[in-house]
């Protein structure tokens, strides 16, 4: 297993947590990982984008050039990254924020409209456990309860009432990965 993975939209949409949450859940299934986040010096609002790798195999670098599988959370980030996904791999796009004018046809797609969803669920901030959802639907890796085990060690004390919200997100995605 070698999964190569670039996560990217403007900071504050949670894109650097969910990279985070990717690496400790790989970790958790025993793998080796490497997480390098990215992101403008205005934060929230500012570019943001994370590099993750899973891997059965220690990792030379945790530099991700063509990932096999891209997160576009906003339009911007599908501009860039798009041309540098590899051929078979997935792209996973909030629907809600980015227009996707189907243009390649030797990748696997998830439209999800992230954002719409979290609305509904309650909290805009968790669309990107919606994302995540729908990756590990597709994906089959993690496994769901290394994923909320990481999702837990994150939030930790100070954060764990924010724990039921981030999870029906995130099962949000699971059913709907399953069904795209």
């Amino acid at each position: 297993m070698f999964e190569s993975i670039i996560l990217a939209g403007f900071g504050g949409q949670g894109i650097l947590l969910a990279g985070r949450l990717l690496a400790l859940a790989g970790m958790k299934e025993g793998k080796h990982v490497t997480w390098l986040p990215s992101y403008g010096p205005e934060m929230r609002g500012g570019t943001a984008n994370c590099m993750v790798i899973i891997s059965n195999e220690p990792i030379g670098s945790p530099i991700v050039t063509f990932p096999n599988t891209l997160f576009i959370f906003n339009q911007p980030s599908l501009e860039k990254f798009l041309p540098k996904l590899l051929p078979g791999g997935l792209l996973i796009y909030d629907s809600s924020l980015v227009n996707y004018n189907s243009s390649r046809k030797d990748i696997d797609l998830v439209a999800i409209p992230a954002t719409r969803l979290s609305v509904d669920i309650g909290d805009q901030r968790v669309a990107n456990l919606i994302m995540l959802g729908a990756y590990v639907a597709r994906k089959g890796f993690p496994s769901t309860e290394k994923m909320l085990s990481a999702l837990k060690e994150t939030l930790g004390e100070k954060k764990a009432s924010m724990f039921e919200i981030n999870e029906r997100a995130f099962r949000k995605g699971l059913t709907y990965g399953k069904e795209a």
